[in-house]
């Protein structure tokens, strides 16, 4: 049975599919989060990788110094200076993970049917008859049954390197587990997770403010990705946190959903957060497998009718090694970007994996074939009988931006915003064009300083599907009083004939506000 999201053409899509795609100056409307590490932290590597598709970069602080990362970002304001690209940053969170230590890096081989001791007391040496565990009560927190998962299969993306227990008692502190399938554990540091069981630690931990309080306040971060996001007011806290410190109370956050408990609570979630990561490593182990697809598609459902930023990961671990996805991974890509995903997060794949550029440039083709045939004609319709009657003023005036763009086969749609949010709302209706968003500074005073608000907003947008964000000259008003604010149309018109968006002929829709009103225009180009 035919897709509700696919538009397939038979029998001339057929025909076309033998065809080599065709080179565009943005590889696909899909986004792309790059972890920098090891193997991307390089000017060189980084470059590549933006202009491969790469929009944003993330810094995972459950590993690596503040001097390591540091000099990463660096790296990476050369590489946007000299590839002219933007790139958001985003910090993401160690939150309550479950980390086993391994202090003499010594290969650890866990054997099928033996049986191994998870402690907290962490001055003993990790053995195949010991584990010691960064959390005190897990011996409260779990009962005679439960699987825990310990291994680097979700740093490295290797199952190779993982191994699954079952806890058979409790003795004190300890926990006793039956081994269920013979590893090799490789390295100082194991990621442990006890499914579906309820860790009593804090969402964001000491190391986390501090991290926020130090790096991400000297570098401004865009993005938080806030690890083991369980409740709303995991959100609420972390937004309190942020806007203690200047600038970041415009940082973004975006709720990493890894757990049973996550899910049970997505709905208040979403309310709070700013967009939604879908962190299906741990979402793996806590659902049975067949569950992980009908969450994917319900949440990202959600995230697309609230008009705000679905993300998923764990899309092809397999190349972390190879230089080619598997034929399910590449499918697994087509079907989130079918499902509405507005980015796809790249984590091991990137950060440690052998081939960073390779990755982000075949993951963004993959999602720029799954976008010519997403069925927008059914999703527009689905999102405007959701949104009802009547509509507020910026949501009729988004639609019907979209609506105009695709009856005159627009090439693009222009919108003028100081906030971002009409840009926002526009690329919620899933416009088929690019969106031009021309994101005008405002000039703000906190009592001691002027300063001008636009870099956040506009790089904000690299998250969102089918936004491409340009900072105009401030002295353009996003607001204007005369019908067409020419100079800074002409700005835009410029650099989307430049990007080879925008050729003689077109048609392009402009969405700007005039006085009180807001105005939607359709503009015919010359030679």
């Amino acid at each position: 049975m035919q897709s509700s999201h696919l538009l397939l053409e038979e029998p001339i899509r057929l025909a076309t599919i033998l065809e080599p795609s065709k080179p565009s100056f943005f590889p696909a409307m899909t986004k792309i989060i790059g972890t920098l590490g090891p193997k991307s932290r390089s000017v060189e590597v980084i470059e590549a990788c933006l202009k491969a598709g790469m929009s944003v970069a993330r810094f995972d602080f459950s590993w690596g110094s503040d001097e390591y990362h540091q000099a990463t970002l660096e790296n990476l304001k050369k590489a946007v200076k000299n590839t002219k690209k933007l790139c958001a940053v985003m910090l993401d969170t160690v939150g309550p993970e479950l980390q086993v230590f391994n202090k003499s890096e010594k290969p650890i081989a866990l054997e099928a049917d033996a049986m191994v001791t998870i402690t907290p007391d962490t001055s003993k040496e990790a053995s195949s008859e010991i584990l010691p565990i960064n959390f005190a009560d897990l011996a409260k927190a779990v009962k005679p049954g439960d699987t825990i998962f310990v291994g680097q299969y979700l740093f490295t993306g290797s199952e190779t390197t993982s191994v699954w227990l079952e806890v058979v008692e409790t003795k004190d502190k300890d926990v006793i587990c039956y081994v269920k399938n013979s590893a090799t554990l490789a390295g100082s540091l194991f990621t442990a997770h006890a499914s579906q069981v309820h860790i009593d630690l804090p969402t964001l931990t000491e190391a986390d403010k501090e991290a926020i309080a130090t790096w991400g306040v000297r570098n401004s971060i865009d993005f938080l990705s806030l690890s083991y996001t369980r409740h709303a007011e995991d959100v609420r806290a972390a937004r309190a946190h942020l806007s203690k410190f200047g600038d970041l109370h415009q940082t973004q956050i975006f709720a990493k959903i890894e757990n049973v408990e996550g899910l049970k609570h997505f709905d208040e979630i979403l309310e709070e957060a700013d967009g939604i990561i879908l962190s299906r490593g741990n979402l793996g182990i806590d659902l049975p497998p067949e569950k992980v697809f009908l969450f994917q598609k319900a949440a990202v459902h959600k995230c697309n009718m609230a008009g705000k930023s679905a993300v998923i990961t764990r899309v092809v671990d397999s190349m972390t090694d190879t230089p080619r996805p598997t034929r399910a991974e590449a499918t697994d890509v087509a079907n989130a970007v079918l499902d509405g995903t507005d980015a796809i997060l790249l984590g091991a794949e990137t950060l440690r994996g052998l081939y960073p550029v390779e990755t982000i440039s075949t993951v963004g083709k993959i999602c720029a074939e799954a976008e010519k045939v997403y069925n927008q004609s059914v999703y527009f319709k689905k999102t405007v009988k959701y949104v009802g009657e009547p509509m507020s003023h910026l949501e009729s005036i988004a639609s019907s931006a979209v609506r105009a763009a695709i009856k005159v086969k627009a090439s693009v749609i222009v919108v003028f915003t100081s906030s971002g949010r009409a840009a926002r709302l526009i690329a919620k209706y899933r416009p088929t064009m690019p969106v031009l968003s021309v994101v005008i500074p405002r000039l703000t005073t906190n009592q001691l300083r002027w300063s001008f608000t636009g870099a956040f907003q506009a790089r904000q947008c690299l998250v969102i599907r089918g936004i491409f964000p340009m900072l105009a000259d401030p002295r353009h008003p996003a607001e204007t009083t005369n019908a067409t604010n020419e100079s800074v149309l002409k700005v835009a018109m410029d650099h989307g004939k430049s990007a080879g968006i925008i050729k003689p002929h077109d048609r392009i829709v402009v969405c700007q506000k005039v006085g009180d009103s807001s105005v939607v225009k359709i503009i015919e180009l010359e030679e």
